[in-house]
């Protein structure tokens, strides 16, 4: 069985669900808005005038969000988590959204590996049509958020998880393909026989260029605006 990995933020999803979900608990009151202000925007506002690090920032509001959110009821953590998906789940990168097509026409197991709330990877896992998909678990005590999770936006765990779908399909990963964005799907991308890395981050990218096993195999994509570009591992860094 041949598979396709994709992580989702920032290689399917054109930005953060996890971002997503806590700007609308924020927008519904559920959350203090003061805890947005004071510890992620300005790591928000370094990124997007481009002076900041994506991975920091998204390591920031991450660690921000799980605090935030303790405590919160399933109830309304379920109507928040509907409103993301039906009212962002169509803004994806038509690059990827058209590999996850391909791949479901050549009978490949189409599986989503994210960092992201496993409550929000399994909608859109179910909205794009995945055949398997792991997130990081959010546990839940009592009906609410407990504060405890599992996480999977690391590579190590990212690792664990492929492993635990090959052993569960009997997938070829010589043969099997690999979507990601940051250095946190670096061993997604080592791991298999056709890696692609999408609108790479900096971190990554250096470590397409400097691995020579990587270097080799890696196809890189970069999509702006209407067009979408391959380009070589050993574009120039400025």
């Amino acid at each position: 069985m041949k598979a396709a990995f994709f992580d989702i933020d920032g290689t399917i999803y054109r930005n953060s669900l996890l971002t997503e979900h806590f700007k609308k608990l924020i927008k519904y009151e559920l959350l203090d808005i003061r805890e947005y202000e004071l510890k992620v925007k300005d790591a928000f506002k370094k990124w997007d005038e481009r002076v900041g690090d994506y991975d920091k920032y998204l390591e920031e509001i991450t660690t921000t969000y799980v605090d935030a959110i303790k405590g919160l009821s399933l109830q309304y953590n379920d109507f928040i988590s509907d409103q993301v998906l039906e009212l962002k789940g169509n803004r994806v990168y038509k690059f990827t959204r058209d590999m996850i097509k391909w791949h479901k026409e050549q009978g490949h197991k189409v599986i989503f590996i994210s960092g992201s709330p496993d409550f929000l990877v399994s909608r859109m896992a179910k909205k794009w049509g995945a055949d398997d998909y792991c997130g990081s678990i959010y546990h839940f005590e009592d009906g609410k958020l407990s504060g405890d999770i599992s996480p999977m936006w690391d590579s190590k765990n990212k690792m664990i998880a492929i492993n635990n779908f090959c052993e569960k399909y009997d997938i070829d990963l010589s043969e099997s393909y690999a979507y990601g964005d940051t250095n946190g799907d670096y061993s997604m991308l080592n791991l298999v026989g056709h890696p692609r890395a999408i609108n790479p981050s900096r971190e990554l990218l250096l470590k397409i260029k400097t691995e020579e096993n990587l270097k080799n195999k890696t196809e890189i994509f970069v999509e702006r605006k209407d067009v979408i570009y391959k380009v070589s591992a050993d574009v120039e860094i400025l």
